[in-house]
């Protein structure tokens, strides 16, 4: 790889962890932060989803922006606009004020995410890209599973008394590093200029927070603005499908959804963070809230998980994947399953147990298996003119899917503050998990399909084509009964 490619796919990495690491990276610095600022304990969920749902909300339109102006300008001006945020948000003076400011955060990332995976297959050819997509998936695995233990670390610490204000101020250097390498990006917008499709936009943000918000509301019942929500999404595809119809610009690009596969990957992968990113939310609320650990206690206690996850996602996308492909998914989720299992073992022994760490490392390796297989799965198909619409798709229901996995089982742990709400949250994770599989499988399932519908397409043009060789070869060349 080109010295300068490198540069600038670290660059773009360091972008995307920065991004999702502020997805989890204050879990644990959350309880402090609503000790410092005042409110209730309920607020503490609303301190991670203030910056997941307007990052979920605004990605499709955070790709579309790429591809109209341009996505390494649009990625820039991204990053200069998190920098600013982050600021504000270390020196926010109230809770009001900080969760405003984490709002405009989320929007921001919504900006830079999505330009990723079109400027690395602008800068790459051939085996080169499959190489440099397939750091992506580890990196937002393992950043979105690390932000609590930095986030721990940074409180701990209280570098210069900056306490939990230390956990906005790593973004700082860390953007300006980006902001310096970004010269090194390629250029790259679409052909022809999309519209950015306002109707549809509006559509699915406020889907988005009708089905989310009232998750996060203390008290009261959920489930009328989420039925309104599914409805609102309802009309968001019709309109969608019309748009494709009519031949007008839609939010999304229909052709991503001619095949059960994509959609199949997008709940697989909002579910599948739902479950993990939920998890760790609950595990560091019952240490701080429920054992009176400190936000360091709770980082390290979160550790074994991060490592499991570098070790899954080395492991996978070294060898695994190569050699099994797909199969490593449905082994993921397994592995996973089993972690949460034993995080309920674990919790019956105690406020504190000491097998706790070794079940979350036990999590941790199947999200690392999980992560590398799926994002290799989901992404070789795709065209140029998906990449944009794809990326900001995957992206937001990767935060969509931990807003709600913080939403529900931090709802499901705050009801009942103990051992034995942690494990309802964690039997509730499994039952996600569950839902993971039966996804993947589908994911699996389209994806062969696919290829074998398009593969004996080809055939039956070339044999049209040359009806004397459909005799005696087969679609490679091959003599059939060497089949």
């Amino acid at each position: 790889m080109h010295p300068r490619r490198w540069w600038a796919l670290c660059a773009l990495l360091t972008a995307e962890a920065m991004n999702l690491l502020d997805a989890t990276i204050v879990q644990v610095a959350a309880p402090r932060m609503r000790a410092d600022l005042g409110g209730p304990a309920a607020a503490v969920p609303w301190l991670t989803a203030a910056y997941t749902l307007p990052f979920a909300v605004l990605l499709l339109t955070g790709g579309r922006l790429g591809d109209r102006a341009g996505r390494r300008r649009v990625f820039r001006i991204g990053v200069a606009g998190f920098l600013l945020a982050s600021l504000a948000c270390a020196c926010a003076p109230t809770l009001g004020a900080l969760l405003a400011f984490r709002a405009v955060q989320g929007a921001t990332a919504a900006v830079i995410v999505p330009q990723t995976i079109g400027l690395v297959k602008a800068m790459f050819r051939g085996p080169e890209t499959a190489r440099a997509l397939g750091t992506i998936g580890p990196v937002m695995g393992l950043a979105a599973v690390a932000g609590p233990v930095l986030g721990g670390l940074l409180t701990h610490a209280d570098l210069f008394g900056s306490s939990w204000r230390a956990v906005f101020l790593v973004n700082l250097p860390l953007s300006l590093a980006v902001l310096v390498l970004a010269p090194l990006l390629t250029e790259d917008r679409t052909p022809r200029r999309p519209g950015l499709d306002p109707v549809g936009s509006t559509l699915a943000a406020l889907a988005t927070a009708l089905v989310t918000l009232p998750l996060l509301a203390a008290g009261g019942t959920p489930a009328g603005w989420t039925a309104v929500g599914a409805v609102v999404a309802v009309v968001f595809v019709v309109h969608q499908r019309r748009g494709a119809r009519r031949g007008t610009d839609t939010l999304v690009e229909p052709s991503l959804f001619t095949s059960p596969r994509f959609p199949a990957a997008l709940v697989a992968l909002a579910l599948a963070f739902a479950a993990t990113t939920g998890l760790g939310l609950v595990v560091v609320l019952h240490l701080q809230l429920g054992s009176g650990a400190d936000p360091l206690a709770s980082g390290l206690t979160l550790l074994p998980m991060s490592a499991g996850l570098a070790v899954g996602s080395l492991w996978a996308g070294s060898s695994l994947v190569r050699r099994y492909g797909a199969r490593v998914m449905p082994a993921g989720v397994a592995v996973m399953a089993v972690g949460v299992l034993a995080t309920v073992g674990a919790y019956r022994t105690g406020q504190r147990p000491e097998a706790l760490p070794y079940a979350l490392a036990v999590v941790g390796l199947g999200q690392g298996l999980f992560t590398p297989a799926f994002f290799t799965t989901a992404l070789k198909p795709l065209r140029p003119q998906e990449t944009g619409s794809a990326a900001g798709l995957l992206n937001a229901v990767q935060q969509l899917g931990s807003t709600l996995g913080v939403a529900v089982l931090g709802r499901i742990y705050l009801a009942a503050p103990d051992t034995t709400g942690a494990q309802r949250a964690c039997w509730v994770a499994v039952g996600v998990l569950a839902a993971v599989a039966v996804a993947g499988r589908l994911m699996s399932d389209a994806h062969g399909a696919h290829a074998n519908a398009r593969d004996r397409a080809r055939a039956h043009t070339r044999n049209r084509a040359h009806p004397a060789e459909s005799d005696g070869e087969s679609d490679h060349g091959e003599p059939r009964h060497a089949r």
